[in-house]
């Protein structure tokens, strides 16, 4: 289990003296702490990292106290605020708490004293963020579907899934489009000892390179044409949680090397920014691709690989686990059908059984929504159904063949594999008019996979 981490405090203090005495006392009783000679320099360090609690002195040059305290209070969830104060100012540190500081202290004060206020203060603020994580995470869990199994392979996917997740190794999430790679890795921040914190999500085919790195780290006011404000990297708001990156081999090598740095040193810099901002995040990763491959033909870097593959998690495709039709179908029935879900009937299911789900659950879930919505009298029948599933032998888009489809090339009868492939995503791109995005989900694969295949085949414009 990860221990807990300690209470982070920045010391605003113009003493010299005074500000390093507070800070070595306040290290060796076991608090994180920053020091800062002004009330400018607080707001920088603030800017770099989560704080918990600020000690202000009143009377520092630049910008006092005051000002400070208001500043700190235009932050989203901002530290708690203790005054530090001489004998002759305690009504402006009365007039301090009005704004929101936490409590005041008069000099010259015992540390056990200011250790005791200390406590207190990160204690509330830790309640506070509590609280509103805790409705944030009532309101995801209410919107995540269930993993839905019977198959041994996925039984013992999940499994692995409860081993891993009280630890904070990174997890390597692998497997087919549409096996429920973001599910398992839900599963797993939801498990864990950060459920309390954020877990942020990223698709790494879904960004230019530009775009990636802003979306990814952050941004300053005025870092390239159009950036008119700071922006919070996804790295940044998911502090002490879990950041997911989907597709992570689809990652531009510049931004792979920039990755590793931040996970091995949990420290970034924004873009356009000359100072580092420090985090603590678990990484989760998911591919569809042969990671090894990625490796070999070098579009993936091995070092980071290393780093992110600290425990890896394969999802088997559909195809392999064929107990999970039938429950899986229920459960999807009843989610698209509303307050009275249509039934399925015999011949359906075995028609849903026997097919080779080369898009996986999220073909399984297209096929059923076409199904609802054609269904007469509340019941599915093969009629129903899409006509590639009533078909005896189907090619899958992941390089498979079914398990119908023959094997060899027979003499004048089946044509080769991959021909089969391109003439089935060409018919999907005619039947789209040539839309990318529908074309990927009529054929039940993401968009990332789908635009993998007409590199491969050339399929780039119109033949």
């Amino acid at each position: 289990m990860s221990a807990p981490l300690p209470t982070r405090i920045i010391v605003a203090e113009d003493e010299a003296n005074l500000r390093l005495v507070l800070q070595k006392e306040l290290e060796r009783a076991g608090y994180l702490v920053r020091i800062a000679p002004d009330g400018e320099a607080a707001l920088k360090l603030l800017e770099e990292t989560n704080v918990d609690v600020m000690l202000c002195d009143i009377n520092m040059p630049r910008m006092d106290g005051m000002e400070l305290l208001r500043r700190v209070h235009q932050r989203p969830n901002p530290p708690e605020v203790i005054m530090l104060t001489g004998h002759a100012t305690v009504e402006t540190a009365i007039e301090a708490m009005k704004l929101g500081a936490y409590d005041y202290l008069s000099k010259p004060y015992h540390i056990t004293e200011l250790d005791a206020l200390v406590k207190q203060a990160a204690e509330k603020r830790r309640l506070r963020v509590d609280n509103q994580r805790l409705r944030a995470q009532i309101a995801r869990q209410s919107e995540l579907p269930n993993i839905i199994f019977e198959s041994d392979a996925m039984r013992e996917s999940m499994r692995l899934v409860e081993r891993v997740a009280p630890s904070d190794a990174s997890v390597l999430i692998t497997g087919e489009s549409g096996t429920g790679k973001e599910l398992i890795a839900q599963a797993i921040h939801r498990l864990s000892q950060r459920r309390d914190g954020s877990f942020i999500d990223l698709n790494c085919a879904a960004f230019t390179e530009s775009l990636l790195e802003s979306e990814l780290f952050g941004h300053e006011a005025g870092a390239f044409s159009g950036a008119k404000a700071r922006k919070l990297g996804l790295f940044e708001l998911a502090d002490n949680g879990t950041l997911f990156l989907d597709e992570v081999t689809e990652l531009p090598a510049p931004l792979q090397s920039k990755l590793l740095r931040a996970i091995e040193t949990r420290s970034f810099y924004r873009v356009g920014a000359v100072r580092k901002v420090q985090v603590n995040v678990r990484i989760i990763a998911a591919t569809n691709r042969d990671i090894s491959q990625a490796v070999g033909d070098g579009t993936f870097r091995a070092d980071l690989l290393y780093r992110i593959n600290g425990f890896q998690i394969n999802l088997a495709p559909l195809r392999e686990r064929p107990d999970d039709i039938e429950p899986l179908t229920r459960y999807l029935l009843k989610q698209l059908g509303g307050p009275h879900p249509p039934d399925i009937n015999p011949d359906a299911l075995a028609a849903l059984r026997a097919y080779a789900w080369p898009g996986n659950v999220r073909q399984l879930r297209n096929c059923l929504e076409r199904a609802v919505l054609l269904a007469n009298d509340g019941r599915i029948t093969p009629a129903e159904l899409a006509p590639e599933i009533l078909q005896p032998a189907g090619v899958s888009l992941s390089g498979t063949a079914s398990a119908s489809a023959p094997s060899t090339t027979e003499a004048g009868g089946v044509p080769p594999l991959r021909e089969v492939e391109r003439q089935q995503i060409l018919a999907a791109l005619e039947q789209t008019n040539w839309h990318r995005g529908k074309t990927a989900e009529l054929l039940g694969i993401s968009p990332s996979t789908l635009y993998r295949r007409l590199r491969d085949y050339n399929l780039t414009r119109r033949h």
